[in-house]
């Protein structure tokens, strides 16, 4: 009277392997779960005895039966309901219901009472743990079938319901002529994955005017600078931000498995798999929380939901100044660490950043007809918002001025973002070639360190002496001048030149603020 299957847990961006061991005895009736579960998991008892009720079988509230859920490792906290149908499977096993081989095969999945299986979160990431444990099967809802089978070498089943599942499970107790309705779910080839990454969501072409930010964008996005627009109201600031996603090269099969299992773990994930750069765009009255991420229980906010992606800051001064210099760290690092009481988590945020604001609170300020009526002060504290620190970390300062109402009933368009995506492509290939054997995999140039600049990015005399007086003048920092260098790097790469030359420079140059002017 004891069985044992095998489960999953997620924390944090990963996952946890779960012994699910069952003990059915005789005595006063009681259906106990030990192993630090939470609320949820103590009230799975009730779903899974309606759920095995209600699919045909002898409830476990029926008879003097003593039964005790043990979740093993006992230390780790226990969250969420996904255990219920490990447990009913083990619950059926133990009672002689059921008879199979549990070796290699895991369950995940949340039982309604009905007896249906409803979807989890991190399904992807669970898998991917299970396959490199060596576990051959992994049964789980249909809902998230489609995500799991991503992972290769392991079997993938999508559950309907429990009866189906038992079904399966011991095909001899089926009813005559009536085959299971399981069966695998391949993997889906990466080769469809990048097709469909190809939908352009927002067209560069329907935005008039505004070549020189277009210019900067393009840049930004061939070497994964960050990037923050300036302007009046009203200029295209929002408009040229959404289509910069579009420009952004599909994600590859890599990137499609990590990113769709952080949006997977974060319970995000509500249009399968994200086959293209994300887009997210928190309001600026966003929390400290929301954006980095936290909790009790340290979870992923918006900076690595935003991961291989655009993490989109509209009227930037206006975030709390806590949660503009909370960006430092993943705009250096490419990650973020999150520590509390409870445990320790370090997230992925590599992603750019592309953020946007007014010259001043009013806005009047850069419109031809309308005056500013922002008092000093209030201009003060709106540029003091920017911290010489977050200004350093943002490559490309542009300006996105008014423009003519002539230019806007044109009807000639610009590049479209398949034209200029393909320019981007090309230049992160030449990227990928040059980094191909980096002993830390690094992919574009905005990730090259110091040291990597003497070697992928040489200056040439006279570059060296444009850099050095242009410093000078600019009074850059340290972090400001290898910034400009990296950015110079990309340029030329635009330009499929392998050399750095001194018009690249001076293009570098003149993306950096030479004075804030809100």
């Amino acid at each position: 009277m004891l069985a044992k299957v095998h489960s999953a847990q997620i924390i944090g961006l990963g996952a946890e392997l779960i012994d699910v061991e069952i003990d059915v005895s005789r005595g006063l009736h009681s259906f106990s779960i030990v192993g630090l579960p939470d609320q949820a998991v103590e009230e799975a008892r009730d779903r899974i005895t309606a759920a095995i009720k209600n699919s045909g079988f002898a409830s476990p509230q029926k008879g003097n039966r003593k039964v005790i859920v043990s979740l093993a490792p006992a230390e780790l906290k226990k969250e969420g309901a996904g255990f219920d149908l490990a447990i009913a499977i083990a619950y059926l096993t133990a009672v002689g219901e059921l008879k199979f081989e549990s070796k290699g095969r895991a369950f995940l999945g949340e039982l309604a009472l009905s007896g249906e299986i409803r979807p989890i979160r991190g399904a992807l990431l669970a898998t991917k743990k299970l396959k490199a444990a060596g576990w051959q099967e992994v049964y789980l809802p249909e809902a998230n079938a489609k995500e799991a089978a991503m992972i290769r070498n392991i079997k993938v089943f999508g559950v309907a319901t429990l009866k189906q599942l038992i079904e399966h499970l011991a095909p001899l107790e089926a009813e005559a002529g009536q085959p299971s309705a399981m069966g695998r779910i391949d993997p889906m080839p990466p080769t469809e994955v990048e097709l469909e990454a190809l939908k352009a969501t927002f067209d560069i072409s329907e935005i008039k005017g505004q070549a020189a930010a277009k210019r900067g964008l393009e840049v930004a996005a061939a070497g994964g600078h960050n990037v923050a627009m300036a302007g009046p109201p009203g200029t295209g600031k929002t408009m040229l931000a959404k289509a910069f996603a579009g420009i952004l090269p599909p994600l590859s099969f890599e990137e499609v498995l990590e990113v769709t299992g952080i949006h997977s773990a974060a319970g995000r994930l509500s249009q399968g798999l994200i086959t293209r750069p994300v887009f997210r765009s928190p309001h600026h009255t966003s929390s400290y929380i929301a954006l980095v991420g936290g909790g009790s229980i340290p979870r992923p906010g918006e900076i690595t939901l935003a991961h291989r992606g655009v993490l989109f800051l509209d009227e930037f001064p206006e975030f709390e100044k806590r949660v503009i210099e909370s960006l430092r760290q993943p705009l250096e690092d490419r990650v973020v660490s999150i520590s509390r009481s409870k445990g320790t988590a370090t997230f992925p945020a590599d992603f750019i950043l592309v953020a946007t604001m007014n010259y001043c609170p009013c806005g009047n300020r850069g419109l031809k007809n309308r005056e500013c009526i922002c008092n000093p002060g209030a201009l003060m504290r709106y540029q003091r918002k920017l911290s010489g620190p977050i200004i350093d970390r943002i490559d490309l300062w542009l300006e996105v001025p008014q423009i003519d109402p002539a230019r806007l009933a044109e009807e000639t368009e610009g590049e479209s973002s398949a034209l200029v995506r393909g320019r981007i492509t090309r230049a992160r290939a030449i990227q990928t070639e040059r980094f191909r054997q980096h002993a830390d995999a690094i992919k574009l140039n905005s990730q090259m360190g110091v040291r990597d600049l003497k070697k992928y990015a040489v200056l040439s005399p006279e570059c060296t002496n444009i850099l050095n007086e242009s410093a000078r003048a600019l009074d850059l920092s340290a972090r400001a001048y290898h910034r400009v260098i990296k950015l110079a790097r990309t340029i030329a790469d635009l330009a499929e030149s392998g050399n750095i030359k001194d018009n690249h420079l001076l293009e570098a140059l003149q993306y950096r603020p030479k004075q804030i002017q809100y």
